[in-house]
């Protein structure tokens, strides 16, 4: 099993939170993690993009090369853009259809969807809207990651078991929004595949 990942998207959006969901559950399951540093001006709206690597051989370089990337996760449209020349040929792309729109010259949502269709293997979802309609608004990132799951390769379960962890200090609400974002997510991503 061998999974490379970008995770992309702007300062604020959450991919700390889906990078800890995926390490977790990936070294729960006694899998090979990398993961390079978040690139980017996270603090201040700007881009940021991680490198993900998950494997049950050893991994040599926290980078992935150009091309080689099986999945983009992206919580920004334009941001899985920026980052398609990572994508495999046979690569999928999850990327939320909302913009946040942080530059004066961001091009028409339009354009940026019609250049995400023309990828063969992508999912567009609009988290930020189901995030809204199951009252979970700071879930939308979870709700990619949902979305992003049948592609992992990991146990669903497990990933369950890491958002647990992981977000168990904020309450009982943190938790079952976050784990009913990742199967809102989940649900949409295998019902665009039927």
């Amino acid at each position: 099993m061998k999974k490379d990942i970008i995770l992309s998207g702007v300062g604020g959006q959450g991919i700390v939170s889906i990078a800890a969901i995926i390490g977790t559950a990936a070294l729960d399951l006694g899998l090979n993690l990398k993961q390079s540093e978040v690139h980017g001006m996270s603090q201040r709206g700007g881009d940021v993009m991680s490198n993900l690597r998950i494997s049950d051989q050893e991994i040599h370089s926290d980078l992935i090369p150009e091309g080689k990337a099986d999945l983009i996760i992206s919580v920004e449209p334009l941001e899985a853009l920026r980052h398609l020349p990572m994508l495999a040929p046979d690569g999928w792309l999850i990327t939320n259809t909302n913009p946040y729109n942080n530059i004066a010259n961001y091009p028409p949502i339009e354009d940026v969807l019609a250049e995400i269709e023309k990828v063969p293997n992508h999912i567009a979802i609009d988290a930020d809207q189901i995030a809204k309609d199951i009252e979970a608004r700071r879930s939308s990132n979870v709700v990619i990651l949902g979305a992003a799951c049948p592609f992992l390769e990991l146990d669903p379960k497990t990933i369950e078991e890491a958002i647990k962890k992981l977000f168990g200090k904020k309450g009982e609400m943190t938790v079952n929004q976050n784990l009913e974002a990742l199967k809102e997510g989940r649900s949409f991503a295998e019902h665009s595949c039927e």
